[in-house]
């Protein structure tokens, strides 16, 4: 599933003297007509995406709907950026991360697990099963192991032969909107009106070892407030944990901002620490408790999954 690689040009001229001196306004989001159930998710992982959707239609719980479409794409070994078939670090070692949180919000996450295939559900069992919030590497597998999940090899031939064309030259440089770094992030409502959500991912392609990203970090790859709404994160995660983005994001919508404002303004957090046009993307997608959504990236290209009413789409975003 490769996406658009072109990137229009992105001027910042005249951007950064206003980050500073932004005044939030009190913004009233839209009344939703009734609680009708909604699954985001980044990129256009269109089956993952209507998984949760029809998921939650047949009245299964937010948490577990996405945790469902992250699934998806966690056995989906055309995916080079999520579960198997991920791409390895540079040892030729497929790790993952992933972390999910509930309405009540209640989190788990795993680091780095190698093995186990699908993540987002370990993270849940470790929200729920354990006192802990987060299990990283072997502690995380042997966790797995004892609740009986499948222990496989991750490595696919398709992912060990571009390791092996890439340690020719062994040069790391992101590629934006290409699966280098980029990560399915789902937020769902069911209808009861709760909001739920999960992030999942193989992180970096060849990154050092033991590299964790902003995916498993509550705050930043994933946050959800029930009484406010929820975001997600993708691509370089390094920039988006520097601003506890989706966190972020849950707080200037407290404030009163749209989740479009919101995830404005986190952009712009991003890009007001930068001295010329950023060579990586950052993306946020995000949903109040009314059913708003909000979108934003650095560069060109992304897009998002919705599913509602029985439809399910994807929405292309204009960089900030």
């Amino acid at each position: 599933m490769k996406r658009r690689s072109f990137v229009h040009s992105l001027s910042l001229a005249g951007l950064f003297p206003s980050f500073s001196t932004q005044q939030f306004k009190t913004i009233q989001p839209q009344e939703s007509i009734k609680n009708d159930p909604i699954a985001l998710c980044t990129w256009n992982f269109t089956e993952a995406n209507a998984f949760a959707g029809k998921a939650l239609e047949e009245g299964k719980d937010a948490l577990t709907a996405s945790i469902l479409a992250a699934q998806i794409e966690e056995e989906n070994s055309e995916n080079s950026t999520v579960g198997y078939g991920g791409a390895p670090d540079r040892n030729g070692q497929v790790t993952l991360d992933a972390c999910v949180m509930d309405h009540r919000g209640n989190c788990g996450a795993v680091l780095a697990v190698e093995n186990v295939v699908h993540v987002a559900a370990l993270a849940r069992d470790v929200m729920e099963k354990t006192p802990h919030v987060m299990l990283s590497g072997k502690g995380a597998e042997d966790f797995a192991r004892k609740l009986n999940y499948p222990i496989q090899p991750l490595l696919t031939d398709t992912a060990k032969s571009n390791w092996e064309q890439w340690k020719k030259e062994a040069h790391y440089q992101p590629i934006i909107n290409i699966e280098n770094h980029d990560t399915i992030g789902v937020l769902c409502r069911d209808k009861e009106g709760n909001i739920s959500g999960a992030c999942s991912t193989s992180g970096l392609a060849y990154k050092m070892k033991g590299r964790i990203g902003d995916s498993p970090i509550i705050g930043s790859g994933l946050f959800i407030d029930n009484t406010v709404g929820g975001a997600v994160a993708t691509g370089m995660g390094e920039e988006v944990v520097k601003t506890v983005g989706s966190f972020l994001i849950v707080e200037l919508m407290r404030q009163g901002m749209t989740p479009q404002q919101a995830c404005e303004e986190a952009i712009k957090r991003i890009l007001e620490k930068q001295n010329a046009k950023p060579n990586f993307q950052v993306a946020y997608l995000a949903l109040d408790k009314a059913g708003n959504i909000g979108a934003c990236a650095i560069h060109d290209g992304f897009s998002y999954m919705q599913h509602r009413e029985g439809k399910n789409q994807n929405i292309p975003v204009n960089a900030l």
